[in-house]
Formats: C-alpha cells, sequence, structure tokens
C-alpha cells in the first residue's frame, strides 16, 4: 500500500479534472489494482477543517508514512514571501508543501504551474508564484535546486497544461510498485519514457513539414502548423501523437496547432506580445527553430524541400 496525498496551490484545476478522466490506468484502478491509498486529493477527499488538518499534522509527524507527495499548481509566495495569499488548513499552503515535500518518499510535480510556474509565473506575477523545482527554466524553484526526496530524487516533473491524464496515472504506478529506483529523467526532470520525443513525432502532417508547405488558415485540413500559425511541435517534448488525447486525437490532428505547453517558457507571450499563433522569424528568434537545427542550414534546407515538394503533397489528403 503507497499512501499519496494531493494537494493545490496557485491553479485552476485542470490537472485534476485531467487526471479523474485516466483510463490505462483509472483513477479506480490506481486503487484497486495498484494499491495506492490517496489519503486526500481536493476532488477526492472526504476529511475537512479540523479533520484534514489533523492528518496534515500526522504526516509531517510521520505517524503516517508518506509514500507519494503530489502537488498541482504553483507555489504562492506573496505577499512579501509570507505566502498568505494562499492559505489551506490554518496556515500558509507554502508551509506545508516545505513539510510535506521533506517527508515523502517521491515528491511530483503536476502540470505547468507546479514543474516551472506556468501562466502565474508569467510577467509580471503578482502572486510570486513558482514551481516547486523550477521558475522557467531556472533550476531552484521553492524547494531548491538540491532538493532531494526520501527516494533520493529531485521533484519528479509531469508538465503540461493540463498534464495528460495517463501521463500522470502511469508515473503513480511507477512509483507505487517499486520502480521509481529506475526511473529516469531529462535535465528538466522529466520522465525520459514520455518526453524523449517531441510532439512532431508521430504527427500526421510531417509528410507537409518535410517539404515545407503550409496551412493558411485554423482547422485547415493539409499543410504544416509550423508555418505561419506557430505549431512548436518540432521543438516541444511530448508524446501527444503517440500517446492520443481520449484515445483519438491531438491539437495537431484537427488543425490546432502545438502551443509547446510541455515547455518551460510556455505561454510564449514574452516571446513578442500577441503573437503566440504566429512562427517567429526563424533569423531572428533563435528558438523558434527545431532543436538541434543551426539557422543557417535551416534556411538552406527550407529552400531545398520547396522546391522538392511533389504534387501530391498539395492534395487535401489529411485524415483525423
Amino acid at each position: 500500500m503507497a499512501n499519496l496525498i494531493w494537494l493545490q496551490g496557485g491553479a485552476c484545476s485542470g490537472n485534476t479534472m485531467s487526471f479523474l478522466n485516466a483510463e490505462e490506468p483509472s483513477v479506480c484502478d490506481l486503487v484497486t489494482d495498484f494499491g495506492i491509498n490517496v489519503l486526500w486529493h481536493p476532488s477526492l477527499g472526504m476529511e475537512l477543517g479540523d479533520r484534514l488538518r489533523d492528518l496534515l499534522r500526522a504526516l509531517v509527524a510521520e505517524e503516517i508514512p508518506l509514500d507519494i507527495f503530489v502537488l498541482e499548481g504553483t507555489v504562492i509566495r506573496a505577499p512579501n514571501g509570507t505566502g498568505e495569499w494562499n492559505r489551506f488548513a490554518g496556515r500558509p499552503m507554502m508551509q506545508w508543501v516545505q513539510e510535506l515535500a521533506a517527508k515523502a518518499n517521491y515528491t511530483m510535480a503536476i502540470g505547468d504551474c507546479a514543474t516551472w510556474g506556468g501562466i502565474p509565473a508569467t510577467a509580471p506575477n503578482p502572486t510570486d508564484s513558482i514551481g516547486l523545482q523550477f521558475l522557467k527554466r531556472e533550476q531552484g524553484g521553492f524547494l531548491g535546486k538540491d532538493y532531494r526526496s526520501r527516494a533520493g530524487l529531485p521533484v519528479i516533473n509531469v508538465p503540461g497544461c493540463p498534464a495528460h491524464p495517463d501521463w500522470i496515472t502511469q508515473m503513480l504506478v511507477a512509483l507505487a510498485t517499486g520502480r521509481g529506483a529506475d526511473l529516469s529523467l531529462d535535465d528538466l526532470q522529466r520522465p525520459k519514457t514520455f518526453f524523449s520525443t517531441f510532439t512532431q513525432t508521430g504527427c500526421t502532417r510531417s509528410m507537409h513539414f518535410s517539404y515545407k508547405v503550409s496551412a493558411t488558415e485554423f482547422g485547415q485540413r493539409k499543410g504544416c502548423l509550423f508555418y505561419d500559425l506557430g505549431c512548436r511541435g518540432p521543438m516541444t517534448h511530448s508524446p501527444c501523437n503517440r500517446i492520443l488525447w481520449n484515445r483519438h486525437s491531438s491539437k495537431t490532428r484537427v488543425g490546432m496547432p502545438c502551443l509547446g505547453c510541455t515547455e518551460p517558457e510556455f505561454p510564449f507571450f514574452d516571446l513578442a506580445p500577441g503573437t503566440v499563433f504566429k512562427t517567429q522569424t526563424v533569423m531572428g528568434v533563435p528558438r523558434s527553430l527545431p532543436t538541434g537545427v543551426e539557422k543557417v542550414g535551416y534556411v538552406k534546407m527550407l529552400a531545398v524541400s520547396k522546391a522538392a515538394a511533389p504534387r501530391w503533397v498539395e492534395d487535401d489528403i489529411f485524415v483525423v
């Protein structure tokens, strides 16, 4: 039996809604098949008031062992580092986060807000929000860069806005069944099993990307969405076109550009105000390039690809 507690800081509950829609495995499967004891969750917990506070105190005092601590949402430090703008169970939420993370065998950050601050941490960040171990791409965050859980791991980051439900439940199963020691994380502490490939992997529009044939409007049934419409699939680590949403589709498959929501820079408003749906100029903004490609080489490849595009790639053959 693995004890789990899930708290929510500065967030919209999107990751909770995603979690509750998980299918492989489902939330019920976590309890019945994988031995996860959900001590408390904002949408599932029965304890309120003094009973909830007593539960939290028992976890901090190690009267109840804590195997997995999950945080959804940012750690709010305003005003002036007190955390008083986000109180929970009689005290600032950030104090519970600090103490529970120190007692947990594993600590997981679910969603962009908990991982690197997300939308709340975007300038001017009036709530002084921060992720558990990152602020955007800068390591450190609320717990500090040297934080390690009792199992010896840093915060396990499962980003997304929201994170895919099965990324969440499959990671919880791995931790609850003793496979946490074998967990491989990337440099942003994301599980490599999900985040070692790009969103473009498996995208049904990849042939259009290869020949630089571009869609010109949202929902168009042909053309790569990277050009003109701002798709960030070539530089975003996620399995969204391998592990489909609702077992059916993804943003790019229905004519919606990838927003890059599993990367620390999301949302990209700081890149150029008002241009989140517009691909930035290649020569002016280096990070608009596909990962691993140099600017000069990319411009040359662009010209050659367009010249070599066969007629059939212009046909309206895209199928969702």
